[in-house]
């Protein structure tokens, strides 16, 4: 059933977002040199890597890290960056992520390929065995602001108690914090 809703709702998303897409698109190829999309090495569903996608909102030749753990990410961000960082719409490629099966709507975050700490933590839990998700119970209940076993911890409430109800309610909490900006700090 989650499948399906994924299916269903990506499609419908990207059907009714064609125009703000093919938007953004052209704002980011005028604003900056460099390509349109951001591919970056994840940590998906078994711990196995795929390529998740974003809209580049960052610089070429940005370290590759999670950008909380930067000194100074706002050195790095493109004209348009922090604009497409505040109302998460440098996320909408990865409805074609979950398209493909190798995200949902909600699960735990999608780790970086180099953070072991957060892989480890999590293959520890199980956590690990689950599909990522562009939003999750962690996300809304802290995003970067959780340590890594406070964050683990979340993603394995969520992973006891997970249904269509709380991916729901997950999808609603997260609505009204990308509407009010909360959580997002660079």
């Amino acid at each position: 059933m989650k499948r399906l809703f994924d299916l269903i709702l990506s499609s419908v998303l990207l059907v009714v977002l064609i125009v703000p897409i093919s938007i953004v698109v052209i704002v980011i190829k005028l604003s900056s040199r460099g390509p349109i999309i951001f591919w970056t090495d994840r940590v998906g569903a078994n711990n196995a890597i795929f390529r998740m996608s974003k809209f580049r909102t960052m610089r070429l030749n940005t370290p590759q890290v999670a950008t909380h753990l930067m000194k100074d990410p706002e050195i790095y961000l493109t004209p348009i960056g922090a604009f497409l960082r505040r109302y998460s719409i440098d996320e909408i490629p990865q409805l074609f992520n979950i398209l493909r099966g190798e995200m949902s709507f909600v699960g735990p975050r999608p780790a970086l390929f180099n953070q072991y700490d957060l892989i480890e933590s999590r293959t520890k839990k199980n956590v690990h065995m689950f599909i990522p998700g562009v939003t999750g119970w962690a996300q809304i209940n802290g995003r970067d602001n959780l340590s890594i076993p406070a964050k683990v911890a979340f993603d394995e409430y969520y992973l006891k108690n997970r249904s269509l109800l709380l991916d729901f309610k997950i999808l609603l909490i997260t609505v009204c914090k990308v509407i009010k900006k909360e959580g997002i700090s660079h």
